[in-house]
């Protein structure tokens, strides 16, 4: 009897070994791909943060430019006054045309 009982224990043992090892090597896959997982989140984060700091860089910028620009118009506007133009040495210095010369059409 004992001789029929080793093969079955050898075939016992070596299947409880199977079992026992593709069990840790479901848990390593798991591992594995919790740890992929966590690296692609991470990287999925880290872009997403890139994106909003470069949008409020922009933003930022782009309202620096827009009152550049508000401030641009306003100095034109101030040029081109006709305040300004009456107090403008180069216009004063011009010499007032006393008899002026029309051409006539013939």
């Amino acid at each position: 009897m004992t001789t029929e009982q080793t093969p079955t224990r050898r075939r016992g043992s070596s299947l409880g070994h199977v079992i026992e090892q593709s069990t840790m090597l479901l848990m390593i896959c798991i591992g594995a791909l919790i740890l992929l997982l966590a690296v692609l989140i991470l990287f999925h984060q880290n872009a997403n943060a890139t994106k909003g700091y470069r949008l409020r860089t922009l933003e930022r910028e782009r309202s620096e430019l827009l009152l550049e620009e508000e401030v641009l118009r306003m100095r034109i506007a101030h040029e081109q006054s006709l305040e300004y133009l009456q107090e403008d040495e180069h216009i004063k210095s011009m010499i007032p045309q006393t008899k002026p010369i029309y051409a006539r059409p013939k």
